[in-house]
């Protein structure tokens, strides 16, 4: 495994991060005509479809799979888009589910009985410190329980992680494709009772070309080519060097949700980010930083 990047890879790396945070805005599109567990239904049913026909089931237990499908289909995204649908603003929602580190930490140490490590209470102290500025400034655009459904979508998403860790080394391709077959039913049924079958009809009636190009690009841009691409780099260099490339994800999610929705940047958002993005950093760099420069052992 290569600790350097090529240009070429780097970029890789770089177009998919664009593609995770630029979805954001994106996802605040498709919301225009689509109800959000209507919209998570089309995202799923696109993912498992026609995919599923071509690829051969990860050898793990059904049991896994539908762990990861329920999570990640109607825990992170499920919740991510309810709370989008005005009651978070897209630029914080790609920050905010970022705290789904410091959940895939806890959840991790809770079936290894490990304890935080000093710099993880740094790190996580910062994130929160972060999410309380937030909770200071809510407003029309932001309440607290937009916040707090996205942080429940964020602990969904850690929970996912724990499920996708569990399944070992596999297609991750593959693993999200067939997970999905788990995603699509309880999204549909959940559209179908809380949304009701006349929005979900008037969604697919009003929904114009722009609309379908953002589910599309959801499922496609987003789960496929993103999940599939930073697989095969994780394959090909450690996760150290890959991994701290996801510090980007905020960066362009509140970068494009000002730019093409117009979403203002003020100074108490840049502070929580800051914080957010300073507490991400230390967790996942520091570990790295203190190796390089401990002394080795003869």
């Amino acid at each position: 495994m290569s600790t350097q990047l090529t240009l070429r890879r780097f970029l890789l790396a770089l177009a998919i991060v664009a593609v995770w945070g630029s979805n954001f805005a994106i996802i605040k599109i498709a919301l225009a005509h689509f109800t959000p567990l209507w919209l998570a239904t089309w995202r799923f049913a696109l993912v498992l479809l026609p995919a599923v026909f071509f690829l051969p089931r990860p050898a793990v237990p059904w049991r896994n799979l539908a762990a990861y499908g329920f999570l990640i289909g109607v825990g992170q995204f499920g919740l991510i888009y309810w709370a989008m649908q005005g009651h978070i603003s897209p630029g914080l929602a790609s920050l905010v589910v970022q705290t789904q580190v410091f959940f895939t930490i806890a959840l991790a140490m809770r079936t290894t009985k490990e304890r935080m490590q000093a710099y993880q209470w740094c790190g996580l102290l910062l994130a929160a410190s972060g999410i309380v500025v937030i909770m200071l400034h809510t407003d029309g655009s932001t309440t607290p329980l937009g916040l707090a459904v996205v942080l429940l979508a964020a602990l969904s998403w850690g929970g996912g992680n724990t499920a996708s860790r569990q399944a070992g080394k596999v297609n991750m391709l593959a693993y999200v494709v067939w997970s999905s077959l788990f995603a699509v039913p309880p999204l549909l049924a959940l559209a179908w009772v809380f949304e009701g079958s006349a929005a979900l009809l008037t969604s697919l009636h009003t929904a114009d070309l722009a609309t379908w190009v953002a589910v599309v690009w959801q499922a496609w841009g987003n789960s496929l080519f993103g999940y599939a691409m930073w697989a095969w780099l994780l394959a090909r260099h450690p996760a150290a060097t890959i991994s701290p490339l996801a510090l980007l994800v905020p960066v362009f999610g509140m970068g494009t949700s000002a730019w093409w929705l117009g979403e203002p940047l003020p100074a108490w958002k840049l502070m929580a980010a800051g914080l957010v993005m300073l507490g991400l950093v230390i967790n996942l760099l520091w570990p790295r930083w203190r190796q390089s420069h401990t002394p080795q052992r003869n």
